[in-house]
């Protein structure tokens, strides 16, 4: 099974103080641009999740770009705030074999650490990094490889 875990790329400040409308910025576009690329290149997924936030939708749209026949599921619980046992918990009752999740800093770092139990990295914008394991659950995942845009 394969879990293909992506940051949002670089969203605009808060606008009257609304965190759930935040664009992406030129800069954040061009991220999910080259994240796409490599999502293309190395990943054939069933399946994306993402965040009901408007700048991790933004960020999917670049990569769904490139397989605009997979499904699009919206999960409510991997927001900024949420909390990654309960995110690890719904994605893992999923009948998909190759999932996307473009989600958001902090979760998106602690689904990461629970899941291959190192010590919590934080994603930088729109990275990607590729998780290896037989179901998803603590402990029991493997990074493979990762992605970092360069703009």
């Amino acid at each position: 099974m394969q879990l293909t875990l992506v940051r949002h790329g670089e969203a605009s400040p808060a606008t009257d103080g609304i965190d759930s409308k935040r664009p992406l910025t030129p800069r954040g576009h061009q991220q999910a641009e080259q994240t796409a690329e490599f999502v293309k290149e190395n990943v054939n997924p069933d399946v994306f999740i993402v965040s009901p936030l408007l700048r991790a939708q933004e960020t999917l749209a670049h990569i769904q770009k490139h397989f605009p026949h997979v499904s699009v599921l919206i999960c409510d619980q991997i927001k900024p705030d949420d909390d990654a046992k309960l995110a690890i918990e719904w994605l893992s009752q999923l009948p998909f074999e190759r999932i996307v999740v473009v989600c958001h800093m902090n979760v998106v770092g602690h689904i990461a650490e629970q899941l291959t139990h190192e010590n919590f990295n934080p994603f930088a914008l729109a990275e990607a990094r590729i998780y290896e394991q037989t179901v998803i659950a603590n402990g029991l995942s493997t990074q493979n490889k990762a992605f970092i845009p360069t703009v």
